[in-house]
Order: structure tokens, then C-alpha cells, then sequence
């Protein structure tokens, strides 16, 4: 990692004294104030409990839940001082999703639902087929782009999946439990891709459950009825 271009950039995430409360009763406070920074190019793994907030970590860092109080500021924008419309904008150019379960389209090809992620980019269908195509290529399905799902593998089925996350160019990259439902060979393959992602520059959150998946960041947040601490893991034996 290159700290010295971290230093010329605003970091990717940034939460100060963020946290979100849900109504009673009783109140459930989910994530209680926490403060983190999370620059670009950096691979943070996230862990904790069942319970114990990562979800609602990952929401607000994926502008799905708008946090009770505190600021977040994403690539130095502050998003509590823009619109939904300009929010929702963020999240589609600026994040990339990657879940446990694929959600793609089965009638669909591989391509096609990669290039679902374009479609409120106002791109023009050549343009999107050509950038699903190569997000493809750039997870190692070159050679599947005409494939159903249903004529997939697990490992791969994930591939599209971030290869749809990748096909906005987003400065972030979210994953949830992005091996749950994988064996460990194949686990161990998209695992393989994070990395290569990570080393050419992709900044990466990764919430899980697995100590191995884990120990893979750079650092780990670990969460535990709703408090953050940060440890760092690179060096650790």
C-alpha cells in the first residue's frame, strides 16, 4: 500500500461520532458513536457476533441507512448535507456491492446482468456491453460472458457479482460474507480475486464471520453490541 498518496486524498470513508438508534420501545442503540477512517486503497475486514452491528455498519457505509447523528463523510463529501436523489447517485457511481447471495438475474447472461449496474449511467448500450465485457475479463470470465447463471458455478456466479460491483468504477468496494456460499476450494478462488483487486488499488470492506477471511485485511474492525474498536492485523503472527 502507498501511504504516501493516502496523504493527498481525502480517505474513502470517514465517520466521526456516527451512530444510528432505532425507536423503541425500548430504543435499540445498533451502532453506538464510533469514529473510523478508512483511506483509499486500504482492504479493512470487518468482524464481530451475530448481533453485534455489522449490518448496520454496512448500511451506512453503503448510504442504505442514514445514521442517527455524527457525520460520514465518503471520498471528503459529506453525505447528511446532500439530497436522496444526490445520495442515491453516490451509492450507484462512487459503491460497489458484493452480498453472500449473487442476486442475478437467472434469464439473464452473464453479461446482461453485469450491465444492469449501468443502466442509470445514461450510457449507451454499446458502451455498457463493452464495459460488462471487460469487467468480466477483469475477473477472470472472458470466456463466459454469454453464460446463464443457472450454467454457472458458485465460484463464478460470485465473479459476476463483482464484476458487477467493479462496472462503475467505484472508489469502494462493500462486500458481505462474499465466501458464505461457497465451498472452501472455491472460497479460496474469489478470495484469490479480492486480493489481485486490493493490489491494483481497490479500497475493500469485507464483513464476515471467518478468522481466515479476516486475518486476509490489512486491519480489522471488530464490533460488539454496537462499539467499534480497530485492530491492526498486517505483521500479526
Amino acid at each position: 500500500m502507498n501511504t504516501s498518496s493516502h496523504a493527498a486524498a481525502p480517505p474513502v470513508i470517514e465517520f466521526r461520532s456516527v451512530e444510528l438508534s432505532y425507536p423503541g420501545p425500548p430504543p435499540v442503540q445498533a451502532l453506538r458513536p464510533c469514529d473510523v477512517r478508512i483511506e483509499a486503497g486500504e482492504y479493512v475486514t470487518v468482524v464481530g457476533p451475530s448481533g453485534s452491528g455489522k449490518s448496520t455498519f454496512l448500511n451506512i457505509a453503503g448510504l442504505l441507512d442514514v445514521p442517527s447523528s455524527g457525520c460520514y463523510r465518503l471520498d471528503g463529501i459529506d453525505t447528511g448535507a446532500v439530497s436522496d436523489a444526490e445520495r442515491a447517485a453516490l451509492r450507484g457511481t462512487r459503491i460497489g456491492f458484493v452480498f453472500q447471495s449473487f442476486h442475478l438475474l437467472a434469464h439473464r447472461s452473464a453479461t446482461e446482468n453485469v450491465e444492469l449496474a449501468l443502466v442509470y449511467q445514461r450510457a449507451p448500450r454499446r458502451d455498457r456491453r463493452e464495459r460488462a465485457r471487460h469487467a468480466l475479463r477483469q475477473v477472470g470470465l472472458g470466456h463466459r460472458v454469454d453464460a446463464l447463471p443457472t450454467r454457472l458455478s458458485g465460484g463464478e456466479r460470485q465473479r459476476v457479482a463483482i464484476a458487477r460491483a467493479l462496472v462503475t468504477r467505484p472508489s469502494l468496494l462493500l462486500c458481505d460474507e462474499p465466501t458464505g456460499n461457497l465451498d472452501s476450494g472455491t472460497a479460496a478462488s474469489v478470495l484469490g480475486l479480492l486480493d489481485e483487486l486490493h493490489q491494483a488499488g481497490m479500497t475493500l470492506v469485507v464483513i464476515t464471520h471467518d478468522a481466515q477471511v479476516a486475518a486476509r485485511g490489512e486491519r480489522t474492525l471488530v464490533l460488539h453490541d454496537g462499539v467499534l474498536a480497530d485492530r491492526q492485523t498486517v505483521g500479526q503472527a
